[in-house]
């Protein structure tokens, strides 16, 4: 399994890629600091999922997402970002995200999440504060 985690922070995509290589350590994880690096990396690639923050230099996470729902629909794009979910999450899904989390939420949740996703392309959990 190849899974796309794009975010501008390193710590971050670092922090992202230890939650879930301790739930799926066949995974090979790719990083991308910017909308850009997302495209080369999946015309270089297939994945399995997508992580996108909404807010990277550049083109933010929802054109990004809109794009990559345009041109690879069968990839699922889980945001995981800072912003609050009762201004972004039901925008997010609308424009064909499989999920939504909060940076400050707890790392099984976004393991169970992320778990849900890969399943059936979709959570359908609540994962809200």
């Amino acid at each position: 399994m190849n899974i796309l985690i794009a975010d501008d922070h390193a710590c971050v995509r670092n922090g992202l890629r230890e939650i879930l290589a301790d739930v799926f350590p066949e995974t090979h994880f790719s990083e991308a600091c910017n909308g850009d690096e997302v495209f080369g990396l999946l015309a270089e690639s297939e994945y399995s999922l997508l992580l996108l923050d909404i807010n990277m230099p550049g083109r933010n996470g929802l054109e990004v997402l809109r794009d990559v729902k345009i041109i690879y629909p069968r990839i699922p794009v889980v945001i995981v970002s800072v912003q609050p979910e009762d201004q972004y999450k039901m925008r997010c899904l609308r424009a064909g995200a499989s999920g939504y989390i909060n940076k400050d939420r707890a790392p099984e949740i976004l393991a169970r999440m992320i778990s849900e996703v890969l399943g059936d392309g979709r959570c359908e959990t609540q994962h809200s504060a």
